[in-house]
């Protein structure tokens, strides 16, 4: 080593000894992550070593030792920067800071341009806060832009508060221990990013906010309530992005709280079909007479309340109104029968995780991904020192893009000249499309036992992790060469791929029984017949199993990027984070997994409950980026509203899904190779095989507590799977004789083995 570099070496050593004093206390170190929404195995991965050395650090166990210290203390005061220690909280109530970690911030929906001015509401002075913080009467209607100034709202414990008129149980469970939904970083969402508003027998108005916190109301008209939650409620979260908005005060009402306000508690007929209160109704024109405006969607189960945006300052608030279904049974379960106080913890833990809900759970994981990338960003200043919007570099930006023609669904403005009842085939239409598949079962098969289903976890947001999609216009191309890289829809016949003999790894074949596979290029599993369209991992793994593809033509979008990426981390950790909750770590061993997986829902329902809506959250976003047209007075060929979004992006769905179905794929031609299975059937991300025993673990080849490389892995991170659900053999048999349908997908029926209606399949 010459001199310099040994000088240059002392002084490297010298700058980590440098950064040995600067880390936190343990206990700050988990805040920081925590509130970041990280988990150990995420700063592991980053730092380069294992989980438990992390863990270990935030125990205090050891200390991180140069050169992993360094990066260590850079990770720590970037966090510290961006999620501060909370301040003691007023002495005369329950504290909504913590020192437990705080809210990972929630994101802003898009909402119209009158609403959102140049920039977001700016930071509010911190309310000064007494020994006894003041009684606050009703504000007078106002036609001002309210500000952010006013006395914080009167506060006591939930625990102090009584029963309402919909809950016989006063106060709540605290959130889960170290994940404080509280948005104590930030003093101007001090109370967390939503409210339930209750009101007992003697019309007195609670608010029900996260972390057992219960704020007076003393609103007494729905536009004053509107005016509390901008001006004293200290209700929102921050920002997902710096380019973004942050979100606002969320406000849930219970069936009392409608009543107190003048509002139904439920709707007729006409107004559940409209999806709205007419506009004549005397709620809506109270509103009107305070200068409050509604979107388009109007007054409906989901409702923004709103004034045009004044400069940089915004005054808009959402309502949810669970008596209206505005929470979906199928995704919430009983969320909307929950007491106020308990609700305000589901949704507050939801809302600091994912992001504040503003709609269904599919809106809300479409909006996730605009707060995640907003279409625009501030430009650096110009010679006048002003800044200006600009498109902000891997977002979908502001302007909706033409998808291809191959990429329209049927009654596309695009496919307005085919013939009436033309039937678009593979060679004129993408079809990528989850697995739909099953088969009869073999001889060997019907000797064994049991079959045993497999489900992938979060299996198409493990599908957009790392996918490289399309951000703007397609480009068509003849007969180009592909490119694994670029993303697109190829038109190309890929009926020679032989499952029979297929690589499965560098250099290295497998011959397979092509008859008991399904193939990766149909949604049903049928063998292409010829040319077809196909989305741009498809053609990939056609390469990859080892076979030459030769395009005819192509769409194909050379301005791409990961946009999902962000997406699926945020999506990722709160469902960690959620089952972790509920006993069910991602360092557990394959048979703990299966222990802690059985049960787990009983734990702690509200925080399934939360489980459920997260896993929605993914499926609906990526359904909403091919939206069809609802409602009545649609025609083919003509536009519908959805088609007018920035994100309106049946590529990107079609890339996800396409990659979803064949890394399934992948994982069943490995264990096929390596064990001699073949699955059963497969439904979406459930895979169906026969086996002597009732686990998963009676099948799955591991070896000494260690997986098949490239196969099925039991365990609660995405792309891993879990136990499905076990049902005998001759159970399987004998449905398929009653129904006379020996390929009848068996894996739709394997979680606990009722059969409904089998011609749809519902």
């Amino acid at each position: 080593m010459s001199s310099e570099e040994e000088l240059f070496s002392a002084v490297d050593a010298l700058l980590e000894q440098a950064v040995r004093d600067p880390l936190p206390e343990p206990a700050e170190r988990k805040r920081l992550r925590e509130a970041a929404g990280l988990t150990q195995d995420q700063v592991a991965e980053a730092l380069g070593t294992r989980r438990e050395a992390v863990g270990n650090w935030e125990a205090g166990r050891t200390e991180p030792r140069p050169p992993k210290r360094a990066a260590y203390a850079r990770l720590l005061e970037g966090l510290a920067a961006r999620f501060p220690a909370p301040g003691p909280g007023p002495t005369g109530g329950t504290s909504t800071a913590s020192a437990g970690p705080t809210t990972v911030p929630a994101g802003e929906s898009a909402v119209p341009e009158a609403l959102t001015g140049p920039a977001s509401r700016p930071p509010a002075k911190t309310p000064s806060e007494t020994t006894a913080p003041p009684t606050v009467t009703a504000p007078p209607t106002v036609t001002a832009p309210p500000t952010v100034t006013a006395p914080a709202a009167a506060v006591r414990p939930a625990a102090a508060s009584r029963p309402t008129s919909t809950s016989r149980r006063p106060g709540a469970k605290t959130a889960a221990p170290g994940k404080s939904t509280a948005a104590a970083a930030d003093p101007r969402f001090a109370h967390g990013p939503l409210a339930v508003i209750d009101a007992d027998a003697d019309r007195k108005v609670v608010a029900y906010c996260v972390d057992g916190l219960v704020l007076d109301v003393p609103a007494k008209s729905l536009p004053s309530l509107v005016e509390w939650a901008l001006t004293e409620a200290r209700l929102g979260a921050p920002r997902l992005h710096r380019s973004g908005k942050d979100a606002d005060p969320l406000l849930v009402f219970t069936e009392a709280a409608l009543e107190r306000y003048g509002v139904p508690m439920t709707l007729s007929e006409a107004e559940r079909l409209a999806g709205r209160l007419p506009e004549d109704h005397k709620v809506i024109k109270q509103l009107a007479r305070a200068d409050w405006k509604l979107t388009k969607r109007g007054f409906g189960p989901w409702a923004r309340i709103y004034r045009p945006a004044r400069g940089s300052e915004r005054a808009c608030v959402q309502l949810c109104i669970p008596s209206w279904h505005a929470l979906d049974s199928r995704h919430w379960g009983t969320a909307a029968q929950l007491p106020p106080a308990e609700l305000a913890r589901l949704l507050g833990t939801y809302a600091s995780r994912v992001i504040t809900p503003l709609g269904s759970t599919a809106v809300t994981g479409l909006e996730l991904m605009t707060a995640l990338h907003p279409p625009t960003r501030a430009s650096k200043p110009d010679a006048d020192g002003k800044r200006h919007s600009e498109h902000n570099p891997g977002s979908l930006g502001t302007e909706q893009v033409a998808c291809a023609p191959c990429e329209a669904p049927d009654g596309h403005p695009l496919l307005a000249d085919l013939p009436r009842f033309h039937v678009r085939g593979p060679g004129e239409k993408l079809f990528e499309e989850a697995y739909d598949w099953a088969r009869p079962m073999t001889d060997a098969e019907c000797t064994l036992r049991h079959l045993v289903g497999i489900d992938v976890n979060m299996a198409f947001a493990a599908g957009a992790n790392g996918l490289v999609v399309g951000l703007g216009a397609p480009a068509h191309r003849k007969a180009p060469a592909f490119d694994p890289r670029l993303p697109g829809s190829w038109l190309v016949d890929l009926s020679h791929v032989d499952l029979s003999r297929v690589k499965v790894g560098k250099d290295k074949w497998a011959d397979l029984d092509a008859g008991l596979l399904p193939s990766p290029f149909t949604p049903k599993g049928e063998r292409p017949d010829g040319p077809a369209w196909y989305a741009t991992p498809t053609v990939a793994y056609a390469v990859e199993l080892g076979y030459e593809v030769h395009p005819i033509e192509a769409w194909v979008r050379y301005d791409n990027g990961r946009y999902l990426d962000a997406w699926y981390d945020r999506l990722r950790a709160a469902y960690l984070a959620t089952m972790a909750d509920l006993g069910v770590d991602a360092d557990l061993t394959p048979a703990d997994f299966l222990a802690a997986m059985d049960g787990y829902k009983e734990r702690d329902p509200e925080l399934a409950i939360v489980v459920s809506a997260i896993k929605a959250t993914v499926k609906g976003g990526l359904g909403k980026l091919r939206e069809r047209p609802r409602g009545e007075g649609w025609r083919p060929g003509e536009p519908w509203r959805a088609l007018s979004r920035p994100t309106w992006r049946p590529d990107i769905r079609a890339a996800v899904i396409s990659r979803t179905r064949v890394n399934l794929h992948r994982k069943i031609v490995k264990h096929a190779a390596f064990t001699g299975q073949y699955p059963v059937a497969i439904l979406s991300d459930c895979v169906v095989y026969a086996a002597d025993g009732t686990s998963p673990l009676d099948f799955l080849p591991y070896r000494d507590g260690r997986p098949l490389p490239g196969g099925f892995k039991l365990g609660i991170n995405p792309g891993l799977v879990k136990h499905e659900g076990t049902q005998t053999v001759l159970w399987g048999e004998g449905v398929r004789e009653q129904f006379n349908a020996p390929e009848l997908n068996l894996a739709r029926y394997i979680k606990d083995g009722t059969v409904t209606d089998v011609d749809n399949g519902e």
